[in-house]
């Protein structure tokens, strides 16, 4: 297989890129990862792999569609994963606008240079091309404390423009494949943590400004509830969902981990409480303080992955216990790509005004 990676220098494609490339028997002869390297797009994610023969980057935008529609017929594209997006709600509410160029009009374009490449295939590469759309459970809107979770059949009902973003990538997506009879797959997956999350997220955010002796912001009561997933178990269920998902569908991947985010807090401060105590022995819950909510946020996600587990076996490896034991140790560990992420050093380098 030859496969096109969009985004894959971010926090879920890069984790994704690795795995693909690190394990055995891998049917890859080449992984080409298309990344824009905004500012959560950072290289030293795949620096480790970066000479494996299989491995390709580019640097450009999934909205650029000569360049999309190039890499599609030099490397002989098998398979398309379309991770590129923008996807802060925060920032979304600042700016909407590059939401909807990345995430609706880079999708777009991607999807028809996709559509172009496929249409020229012989078979069986024809048959076998696949696209798979990577997209989140917020574009389902919220949930009450009693509801049931999310299926692939609950409207969409999306309240950030973030999320809005989203669903419309999404609709894109189920139109190439209804209109064209484009092969695409689309997964909507909980919130995601684990190695290489940007630290603008709240679990970063909180093991970093607690370790820097920093407020640890949370929003409103903190009682916002989030099913959680660790980033390996996201990746492994795309794959799967890749090479064996029906043409057409849609698949929720969720971590079965329902959280409000104070516990989340809480769980993190207890965990570098025992880790790496703070010097003058106080603990770290003490660096939490309550923030005005964010306008518009949404009160409660939760994933059914049913269709997933029960039409491709798939389930998660991580408990969330298990999950953040091994998050807070990966940050602990990796101290200078945390240093090099909050000061945009990198940032700067790319843009040739490092000092």
């Amino acid at each position: 297989m030859n496969l096109l990676v969009t985004g894959g220098c971010g926090f879920i494609g890069s984790n994704f890129i690795r795995q693909r490339l690190t394990e055995k028997n891998s049917p890859l002869r080449r992984l080409v990862n298309l990344d824009a390297l905004t500012y959560a797009g950072n290289p030293a994610n795949l620096a480790d792999l970066a000479k494996d023969p299989r491995y390709v980057f580019v640097h450009g935008d999934i909205g650029d569609a000569a360049l999309a529609a190039r890499l599609l017929v030099e490397h002989e594209i098998d398979a398309v994963v379309n991770f590129a997006a923008e996807s802060h709600v925060d920032r979304s509410i600042d700016s909407p606008e590059p939401f909807i160029q990345t995430n609706v009009v880079g999708t777009l374009r991607l999807l028809n240079c996709a559509r172009l490449h496929w249409s020229k295939l012989t078979e069986p590469r024809k048959a076998a091309f696949r696209f798979l759309h990577v997209s989140t459970d917020e574009v389902y809107g919220t949930l009450g404390p009693k509801d049931p979770a999310f299926t692939e059949e609950t409207p969409f009902a999306p309240n950030s423009p973030y999320a809005a973003s989203k669903a419309a990538s999404d609709h894109l997506v189920r139109a190439y494949q209804h209109t064209f009879n484009l092969p695409t797959l689309t997964t909507n997956c909980s919130n995601n943590y684990g190695p290489y999350h940007f630290p603008e997220k709240l679990i970063p955010l909180v093991i970093l400004n607690a370790l820097e002796g920093k407020p640890l912001p949370v929003y409103g009561d903190g009682r916002q509830i989030r099913d959680w997933l660790f980033v390996e178990d996201h990746a492994a269920a795309i794959w799967l969902v890749l090479q064996r998902g029906r043409v057409g569908e849609t698949y929720n991947i969720g971590g079965l981990n329902e959280k409000p985010n104070i516990e989340i807090v809480q769980t993190i401060c207890a965990l570098l409480d025992r880790k790496s105590p703070r010097a003058d022995g106080k603990p770290y819950a003490t660096q939490v303080t309550f923030v005005a909510d964010r306008p518009g946020h949404d009160r409660r996600y939760a994933i059914d992955c049913s269709k997933l587990q029960g039409e491709l076996g798939w389930a998660p490896r991580e408990n969330f216990a298990t999950g953040i034991d091994k998050t807070v140790d990966w940050y602990l560990a990796h101290r200078d790509w945390c240093a090099d992420i909050t000061s945009k050093k990198y940032a700067r380098e790319r843009l040739g005004t490092a000092r």
